[in-house]
């Protein structure tokens, strides 16, 4: 295994709320140092230097970083692209990342990736490709990462495997952990008629290393179908905030993360979103004290 640079972190992410760090927010970040525990990025987005990366150096000066990959296509069954790991590993030399995590999906063949994070056919074929590339992944990388759970609209016909037994799998066989993310749960669940507690009490505590929370919308069609659409554009919605109370009891509090990609609002609607994941935490810490 190729060890990293410095062996361990700068900053280890603490199980408290945080906030994903986007290009609008750099400068009010560095500018007004708001009051958050913890930022993660998209890797990708700093792979080219330049104004985006000499942010991030100064941004993590203050904050710890979480890195959260979407271009390493865990699921390729060609294996996986040397040099995008190439330019990981180099970031995360820089960086120092407390987590580093990806996508149980596939985006990429022949040289070509494509905008959208995939889902799997869950089998048995694929289960050992996705547990070959995290092995290779976290050799290369040289520390552990973790893999998150996907939402999907789709079900492929020759999947055997119910998808928390398969991610369950994956994490004991390649020693990698768990990042749940509650409203991919959530979105699954309604999209398949899922029981969405039943998937995560089918998730082994001791691999959630982080969760994930996000605002998905409801597309609803002329003949009385609908389906949830997991855009990360809007507020954690009620049911999504029950679902996480539920994943803190079961596993406790964890790094949580609020998630907004598509019509990012002010850093301060972020802010308000991360007080409510972490309310949610300090309730049950407090529970567990009484206990």
């Amino acid at each position: 295994m190729i060890p990293s640079v410095h062996g361990q972190s700068r900053s280890p992410i603490p199980a408290q709320a945080g906030i994903g760090l986007r290009f609008p927010h750099h400068a009010s970040v560095i500018e007004d140092q708001p009051r958050i525990a913890w930022l993660e990025v998209h890797p990708e987005n700093y792979f080219g230097g330049g104004t985006p990366l000499r942010y991030l150096d100064a941004i993590r000066r203050e904050y710890p970083i979480s890195l959260h990959g979407v271009g390493l296509s865990l699921g390729s069954a060609e294996g996986l692209d040397e040099q995008h790991l190439k330019r990981l590993r180099r970031l995360m030399e820089r960086i120092e990342p407390g987590l580093v995590s990806e996508h149980l999906a596939w985006n990429a063949v022949d040289g070509a990736h494509f905008a959208d994070l995939l889902p799997l056919p869950l089998t048995e074929e694929a289960l050992e490709v996705v547990c070959h590339n995290v092995e290779v992944a976290q050799d290369y990388l040289g520390r552990k990462i973790l893999i998150e759970n996907p939402s999907s609209y789709l079900r492929y016909r020759q999947s055997t495997i119910p998808e928390w037994q398969f991610i369950t799998e994956v994490a004991a066989r390649t020693d990698c952990d768990i990042l749940c993310d509650v409203n991919n749960v959530f979105v699954s669940a309604c999209n398949h008629g899922l029981d969405a507690r039943h998937y995560l009490r089918s998730l082994p505590a001791a691999r959630i290393g982080e969760f994930h929370l996000a605002g998905h919308r409801l597309r609803s069609f002329e003949d009385g179908r609908s389906i949830c659409i997991d855009d990360h554009g809007s507020r954690v919605c009620e049911g999504v905030w029950q679902l996480y109370a539920f994943a803190v009891g079961l596993f406790g509090p964890a790094p949580t993360l609020i998630e907004w990609d598509t019509d990012v609002p002010a850093l301060s609607i972020l802010m308000e979103e991360a007080a409510k994941a972490q309310q949610i935490m300090d309730a049950e810490r407090q529970h567990a004290r009484a206990a």
